[in-house]
């Protein structure tokens, strides 16, 4: 008589991993930490010592606010490099996840410049930590040819825009309300809560995520502590000497992403530690970096001139009340809660019949090109005169051009990645992130807030050089897919 006893059915999360809603946990909370800051940074920076601010120059604040921002994707080659040869992803995480609270802290209870400063570097250093390791985990769920894996991957970027719909609103309010300091306060309480929560769920995660891929050599550690020191100290003296200010931080973060891009290819194309097929799909890679650098020099403006648009020219008054400005920043994580099922549903249907990444990626960069087209419908609106449902419409087309893009080459980073440099791969994904921001902060020095009637060009320009580059990725998608070795 048979015993054999069926195998009990795996536990998903909406046919996903059951660990992915711990990584979609703390990432949400972290998001809305992040994204409820930001929403209001611009602000605190830009507006008078009488209503609460900094009263720094416009095109002095967005150059910094974009610096920063570069700085926390660039920071992601930090989270990395520890995880793959000191720590492992998951410890990573956890207390990069920390350092972001305690920089949240600085902002709301240390004094103008000092808060600040000491909070903006320890949120980039912990955000970028954070996201470097979180993408690695989740791409370690699944099995490699999981067909699962960009659907996966779409949810989890459901939960970060969750966090970044309800922090710009929760912030918002209480600064507008009781003053910045409190915004900045709520930003920290929501990453203590995202990091309990992670705390409940971090010893569920798969082995693998403890382990150090390639682990540094004992006889080596005392020369990395060395050249940190050193690499501090040399920060310290160009700051201090004037050669690094506020008003050319932007132009000093893009030299420095592109510099170091450019040496992660070279390090990891050089590498023994790599196959001939891996090399091919780093190879492959490189065109979809420069894509992602194009789409998010346009996307992160929604921190930058988007904010300044709004502040200046929108009209925010909605049956009497008027609805504070980083609200704003809340339109676009609506479309994404809205659309991310629906775009994860469609690549799950579609299955291998679903476009391939070169294709997504192309029309992402067309899409956000045409975004920055739409511009031109209001740029030279009166003084709160433009209608937000222009704006809203904007940012729909700009959630399009995201799903298609962010997302996916989240996933693709996982695929195409070298055994021996698993999250550096990821990382790299983020430093054309952090090229893209700084490249948006140095870009909205060009709009001109006190004239929004000479903005013609600079909306025309934009969005004509994304789609350009967009028709160039669709036009050599079978080379891209050639080299990418059977990854689509």
């Amino acid at each position: 008589m048979s015993t054999t006893t069926a195998a009990k059915p795996e536990k998903t999360f909406f046919g996903q991993p059951r660990q992915l809603t711990t990584i979609f946990g703390v990432e949400m909370w972290e998001r809305f930490s992040f994204y409820g800051m930001q929403g209001i940074l611009l602000l605190y920076m830009f507006y008078p010592v009488a209503k609460g601010g900094l009263g720094i120059d416009v095109k002095v604040a967005t150059g910094i606010v974009g610096a920063y921002g570069g700085g926390v994707y660039l920071a992601t080659i930090l989270g990395a490099w520890l995880a793959d040869r000191l720590f492992g992803s998951e410890r990573v995480l956890f207390y990069a996840a920390v350092m972001v609270m305690f920089g949240h802290v600085a902002l709301a209870v240390l004094p103008a410049y000092v808060g600040l400063t000491v909070g903006l570097i320890l949120i980039a250093i912990g955000a970028g930590g954070v996201k470097a390791n979180a993408t690695s985990i989740v791409g370690q769920l699944y099995a490699p040819g999981d067909v699962r894996r960009d659907a996966g991957f779409s949810l989890y970027y459901l939960g970060i825009n969750l966090g970044a719909f309800v922090g710009p609103l929760a912030t918002g309010f209480l600064q507008t309300t009781y003053g910045f300091h409190w915004g900045f306060g709520l930003a920290a309480v929501g990453m203590a809560a995202g990091l309990i929560q992670y705390s409940i769920g971090r010893r569920k995660l798969p082995p693998q995520t403890r382990v150090v891929p390639n682990p540094l050599p004992s006889s080596k550690k005392w020369m990395v502590g060395a050249l940190a020191a050193a690499g501090v100290g040399l920060i310290v003296l160009l700051v201090f000497s004037g050669v690094i200010t506020s008003s050319n931080l932007a132009t000093v973060i893009i030299i420095v992403t592109a510099a170091a891009a450019i040496a992660y290819f070279v390090v990891i194309l050089g590498s023994k530690l790599i196959t001939p097929i891996e090399r091919n799909r780093v190879l492959a890679f490189i065109p979809l970096f420069i894509a992602c650098a194009a789409f998010w020099s346009l996307y992160q403006q929604q921190f930058t001139v988007v904010t300044v648009f709004a502040n200046d020219q929108l009209n925010l008054s909605i049956f009497g009340w008027d609805m504070p400005v980083s609200w704003v920043q809340s339109i676009n994580p609506v479309f994404i809660l809205a659309l991310s099922g629906v775009f994860a549903a469609l690549w799950t249907k579609w299955g291998t019949k679903q476009p391939s990444t070169p294709v997504k990626m192309g029309l992402g960069t067309i899409v956000m090109g045409i975004a920055f087209l739409l511009f031109l419908t209001v740029y030279n609106a009166a003084p709160h005169t433009a209608p937000l449902l222009a704006l809203v419409a904007i940012l729909f087309v700009f959630t399009i051009a995201e799903l298609l893009i962010s997302p996916v080459s989240l996933s693709v980073s996982t695929k195409l990645a070298p055994t021996a440099f698993r999250t550096q791969m990821v990382a790299l994904l983020f430093l054309s992130s952090a090229l893209g921001t700084a490249m948006s902060g140095q870009l909205a020095g060009l709009y001109d807030e006190k004239h929004p009637e000479l903005n013609f060009d600079y909306f025309a320009y934009s969005g004509l050089a994304a789609i350009g580059l967009g028709i160039v990725l669709l036009l050599i998608r079978k080379w891209v897919l050639k080299l990418m070795e059977g990854v689509r």
